[in-house]
This record gives C-alpha cells, sequence and structure tokens, in this order.
C-alpha cells in the first residue's frame, strides 16, 4: 500500500512520553529469537504457551489459535497473529516463500501471485542469514545464506537458493535470523506480528483476565478459520474482539505522525462502531494521535483517481474477514501499531507507538503498568 503523506485524525499534537518497560522488551527478544515461519507455528506456540503459563494463564492449544483466558475470560479479548514470513524447502537446494505454499498459491490453481508482488519480494530478502528448524520442537537444523532468488519462468513462481542448506529435505521451515535492536526512534526487526503478540503475553504480567488468541497463518490468509471455529466450537459469541497488529507506512516519518491506528472498515466489513469510538475516545483521554486508515486510503484513492491511476485497497484484516465469515457471530475491531519497512527484518515501529500501543491496552483492561523497570527514552 503506498501511501504520500500521513495526517493524524486527531488533533492532539503534543509530544507524548514513550515509556517502554524493560520486561516487556526483554519478552519481545526472546519471541523475536523463537521461530514462527508461516505454516510452521507449532515451536513458537510450545514458547507462547511456557511465557503464558508462567504469567498464570489458563492456556489451551487448539489447530491452529493458542488461547490463554485469565478469571473473567468475556471481560475482554484481544487476538494477535503469530506467523512471521520465512521459506520452506520445497526439493534440493529449492526454497520458496512460505506464504504462497501455504495458502497454495501458483499456477497450478490459477491463483497465482501477482508478478508485481514476486518482483517486490525478490530482492527483499538477498544476501540475509537464515537458519532451518524442526517445526514442532524447533531444534536448530543449520544455517545459511540467501545466494539467489528469481522467477521460474515455468512454474511462473518465486524461487530461493541458500548456500550451506544443501542437506535439508522438502517440508523444512526457514526462518530469518534476526535480533531485537533499538534505535532512539524505534525497536527494529521482524516485528510484524510477534511485537503485539508479546504485548498480549505481557498483559498477563500486569494482571489480564480477559482472553488472548494468538493464531497462525494469518500471512495465508487463513487466521480467522481458526478463530471463528473456536467461536463455533463452544458457541460463544462476542462483539468485543480487538484484532491487535502492525500497519505499513512508507518510512518512520510517516509512521511517526500518529501512534497508534485505527479502522473503521477494511475491504472484507465495517467494524463495531461502538468498540471503535471507545478506542478512539481512549486514545483522547491519554493524549495519543491515532489515524483511520480507511479514511486515509480512501482519500488517497481519490486523488490517484483525479490522476487517473489504480486505487489502493482498504486492506483486508483478520478481524474483516471473521466478521464477513461469521454471520454476526462475531464482531470487533482493530487497534495497530504504525511501521515502516514492513514485512522486512528492519520494520521499524516508532517508541512512542509502541509506548502508547501498551498505555491503551492497560486502560482497556484496567491494569496499571509498574514504575519499576521502565525504560524512558
Amino acid at each position: 500500500m503506498e501511501h504520500t503523506s500521513t495526517p493524524p485524525s486527531n488533533d492532539r499534537s503534543g509530544p507524548v512520553s514513550s515509556v517502554i518497560p524493560r520486561r516487556f522488551l526483554d519478552l519481545l527478544a526472546i519471541l523475536l529469537r523463537s521461530p514462527s515461519v508461516v505454516g510452521a507455528e507449532h515451536s513458537f506456540f510450545r514458547v507462547l504457551k511456557r511465557e503464558l503459563e508462567e504469567r498464570g494463564a489458563q492456556v489451551s492449544w487448539y489447530e491452529g489459535v493458542l488461547v490463554a483466558q485469565g478469571a473473567q475470560p468475556k471481560s475482554v479479548m484481544f487476538s494477535a497473529h503469530i506467523d512471521r514470513h520465512g521459506l520452506v524447502c520445497t526439493g534440493p537446494n529449492e526454497f520458496q516463500y512460505a506464504a504462497f505454499v501455504a495458502s497454495a498459491r501458483s499456477d497450478l490453481l490459477g491463483n497465482s501471485v501477482s508478478e508485481q508482488l514476486m518482483n517486490k519480494i525478490v530482492h527483499r530478502f538477498e544476501s540475509e542469514s537464515v537458519y532451518a528448524y524442526e517445526p514442532w520442537s524447533g531444534a536448530y537444523h543449520g544455517s545459511g545464506v540467501i545466494d539467489r532468488a528469481y522467477i521460474c519462468e515455468h512454474r511462473n513462481n518465486l524461487i530461493f537458493e541458500l548456500a550451506g542448506m544443501n542437506h535439508l529435505a522438502a517440508g523444512t521451515p526457514v526462518a530469518f535470523q534476526d535480533r531485537l535492536k533499538q534505535t532512539d526512534q524505534a525497536l527494529v526487526g521482524q516485528l510484524d506480528n510477534v511485537l503485539t503478540a508479546a504485548a498480549l503475553v505481557y498483559l498477563f504480567e500486569l494482571g489480564f483476565e480477559g482472553t488472548a488468541f494468538f493464531t497462525a497463518q494469518e500471512e495465508a490468509g487463513k487466521s480467522w478459520r481458526y478463530l471463528l471455529e473456536w467461536f463455533r466450537r463452544f458457541g460463544e459469541t462476542t462483539n468485543q474482539l480487538i484484532v491487535v497488529d502492525t500497519s505499513p507506512y512508507p518510512d518512520l516519518e510517516a509512521a511517526g505522525q500518529q501512534h497508534v491506528v485505527l479502522r473503521n472498515k477494511d475491504a472484507n466489513a465495517t467494524f463495531n462502531e461502538p468498540l471503535t469510538q471507545r478506542l478512539s475516545h481512549l486514545c483522547d483521554e491519554l493524549g495519543l494521535r491515532y489515524q483511520f486508515k480507511d479514511r486515509y486510503v480512501e482519500a488517497m484513492n481519490a486523488i490517484q483517481k483525479a490522476k487517473g491511476e489504480e486505487p489502493s485497497s482498504l486492506g483486508s484484516t483478520e478481524m474483516g474477514r471473521i466478521i464477513a465469515a461469521s454471520n454476526g457471530l462475531v464482531d470487533g475491531t482493530t487497534l495497530q501499531i504504525p511501521t515502516s519497512g514492513y514485512h522486512t527484518l528492519s520494520e521499524s515501529a516508532p517508541l512512542a507507538s509502541v509506548s502508547g500501543f501498551l498505555n491503551i491496552l492497560s486502560g482497556l483492561c484496567g491494569l496499571a503498568q509498574p514504575a519499576e523497570g521502565r525504560l524512558d527514552v
């Protein structure tokens, strides 16, 4: 999604103190080092289960979704996807983009990935260090470097070749080597979507009593299915689900023009209006700048239309997909952290945005963040 400017939706323009708890940063660093390639998230679920149970959560593991609950599970409900982009071995020294494999997108089924998208990705990870792991246990299976990436003309598919990974069998997931980095402006790493998943785990450390869902295969467009199946399994319904994620901007300056991103709708459905308003009112109370992404895209599309250019999509979210498919069973809204460098190893989240996001979550749950162990930036 292309952006040329990013005007905030509310007029709160004063500086907001960026206070990030040290224990949250430590947790995020641990989770970022644990692989979770789309379609091979089982080992990450194991790590999450341990971290959640250590913080007092009751954890249940279902196919494609980990459910953590406190003493009042219906009080507040959040959802975060836990898969990250990576590769999967599909033959001798042949690797493909895991999200494409998990979503079965190829010319064989007539739903191939666009050439524009493949050309965008083909140069994104040149010379990046990677490592292979066993998807269930997370056991390390060796490391290497992306040696070459190209579009196979016969299959019209994106192919990667890796140096030092000839020993891998087909089906082995390959994650990007990454560590949490911090500048004076932002947290940096492959943040989508381990950043907001870590925030939900951290809530249980503060005494969160609601429910947090952690879903698999969002990058393959499947996470909403696992979430909806959970609600149908128990006959549960809600109009208060908040899906948390990151939201892309062209650069860090544009991302920093708002602390958080809200939406009234996406390309699939209109979100719960009272809940969306509750988030915006809480932002106002906390002095946080926010932007409605759908309004921004519509404004940009009007400009593009006047120039004779193709309009941009409103985007597709887990929330919109589950609203459209659930026939009223599940409703809610989204809360997102603005970032730059989306879907790369240098995705950057402004420190003030991360701090503001944690404050909003705490405010929604009536929790207070501890004064000790905070990092003032």
